[in-house]
């Protein structure tokens, strides 16, 4: 539910507006639920999901603001055929976060961090 909220949010809030407002509410959420992990483990799986989830809501139609910027920087192309050029890594983001999400190590690979 914490993600599709941010990918509608993503599609007509700016992402920092978005982190800023939504994190003090949602982070005490996730870490009073039980995920098998610590605490800081926790918080560091959601900061990276949150980034993620952001930057793929800024791209997601019907709004998508960088779609705007990037569609800006070529005028001669249409605004529905930056979109349907858009798509591809659209989808693939949300593959992207469906393992962060399926499988947090993949999130917290580094050393130290499990």
């Amino acid at each position: 539910l914490i993600l599709v909220i941010y990918i509608g949010l993503g599609a007509v809030m700016d992402g920092l507006a978005m982190i800023l407002i939504t994190v003090p509410v949602f982070l005490p959420i996730l870490l009073g639920l039980d995920l098998g992990m610590s605490n800081e483990s926790k918080a560091i799986w959601f900061g990276i999901l949150v980034l993620s989830v952001v930057e793929t809501g800024l791209i997601t139609p019907p709004v998508g603001l960088n779609v705007y910027v990037i569609n800006s920087l070529a005028p001669d192309v249409s605004l529905v055929e930056t979109f349907k050029g858009v798509m591809p890594f659209v989808i693939s983001d949300f593959f992207r976060l469906a393992t962060i999400v399926g499988f947090p190590a993949v999130a917290l690979w580094a050393p130290g961090l499990l």
